[in-house]
């Protein structure tokens, strides 16, 4: 088995996104269930990881940062450097879908050709910040968000029509206003400058409507692996209650409902979420899902003490996993089974020992390599009540 490699990618070393491009993908997949053991072995039997055919070009959502090189006197385009602000130019990645990569490209050129300006971060000073490029796998349908420091924005239209000859397959521009000094990449303001302002996207038989601010799961192949893993564990039978907390746009619940749950409940506290969640409930015609705007920890809270009951609940937190709060929400609630879908293996580590000793028992754990050549391991955990 090859262990060592050159990394393929010549800015390897200063970008610093993906941390194991120097192992061979077999020994990427070793190191990251080595990893979920030691976290994780005192739960249980850790199943083997679920790695990718083709571990390359995976990503379907791609933004890149604009900044003037002072040095060079042009105009780069790339990735902030692992834990700073400056931008690594890159015109291609190993892990970003290929036409996205070639969209921010064109957009550079274009602000030479259009005489335009980079943000300059210092100063509070030019146009374009960011440009985030989102494709739906399934459909084939693109979006490109220009990130502009002010809304003004000069030649607006001519620079939309000069970008869609280049690119026609885009089917739709929005510009989002990004006018403080944050490092957000995404402001609350936007317009649509071409199409509809969102894509739809088809993932586990189901279609999505994607909007500039909808999380939706970065690499569908291996979400498909990951959605149909905690559907295996949940078991729905079609009489179950459910409950799909941080619920986003409505992925997980959505292919719930479609899997045999009786009825399904999402919780997000994100009102833009919430109104995709439902437009993507109407549009694949599922009449057993509902959706609320709430903080999903005081809703399970509130439901406890009003002796509301669920039968499964499917959590999905980011990085920093869940709250004691929303943990001890979920203990009050006291479903039957909770099917937890992991980004961080050390936070889960610390919320299974809190579920654990809270009357609930770990019954399977199974990685899946969503990140290929990073040191990111999602995993997707079934507990069950004793």
């Amino acid at each position: 088995m090859e262990v060592q490699r050159e990394p393929q990618c010549p800015v390897y070393r200063k970008c610093g996104g993906c941390q194991l491009q120097n192992l061979s993908y077999e020994r990427q997949l070793q190191w990251k269930q080595d990893r979920c053991r030691k976290l994780l072995g005192q739960f249980g039997k850790i199943e083997p990881i679920l790695g990718m055919e083709h571990p390359y070009h995976y990503r379907n959502k791609v933004q890149a940062a604009f900044a003037w090189d002072k040095r060079g006197g042009k105009i780069i385009s790339g990735v902030y450097q692992s834990g700073t602000h400056w931008v690594v130019p890159v015109d291609s990645c190993l892990t970003e879908d290929k036409k996205a990569d070639e969209i921010i490209v064109s957009v550079r050129k274009l602000l030479k050709a259009f005489k335009l300006r980079p943000y300059d971060e210092d100063t509070g000073r030019g146009l374009l910040r960011h440009v985030l490029v989102k494709r739906g796998f399934g459909t084939g349908e693109l979006m490109v968000v220009l990130v502009t420091g002010t809304p003004v924005f000069t030649a607006k239209r001519h620079f939309v029509e000069e970008l869609l000859k280049l690119h026609p397959e885009i089917t739709t521009i929005v510009q989002n206003v990004n006018d403080t000094r944050t490092s957000m990449v995404l402001g609350r303001r936007e317009s649509t400058l071409y199409g509809p302002g969102y894509i739809t996207d088809i993932l586990c038989g189901c279609k999505f409507r994607i909007s500039p601010r909808s999380f939706y799961q970065i690499n569908p192949v291996q979400t498909e692996l990951l959605y149909g893993k905690a559907m295996e564990y949940a078991e729905l039978s079609g009489t179950e209650k459910v409950l799909d907390a941080y619920c986003g746009i409505g992925t997980i619940g959505l292919v719930a409902a479609k899997s045999g749950a009786g009825s399904v409940l999402g919780v997000e506290l994100n009102r833009d979420a919430v109104k995709d969640a439902i437009t993507n409930a109407r549009e694949n015609g599922v009449k057993n899902i509902y959706f609320t705007c709430a903080d999903a920890g005081e809703f399970m809270a509130d439901a406890a003490i009003e002796g509301e009951h669920f039968d499964t609940v499917f959590l999905d937190p980011p990085r920093a996993g869940a709250s004691e709060e929303f943990l001890g929400a979920l203990c009050s609630l006291a479903p039957k089974k909770a099917v937890y879908i992991s980004c961080n293996p050390e936070t889960l580590a610390r919320d299974l020992r809190f579920l654990q000793a809270n009357h609930y028992k770990v019954q399977k754990i199974q990685p899946v390599d969503m990140f290929p050549h990073t040191q990111h391991i999602e995993l997707v955990c079934l507990l069950s009540r004793l």
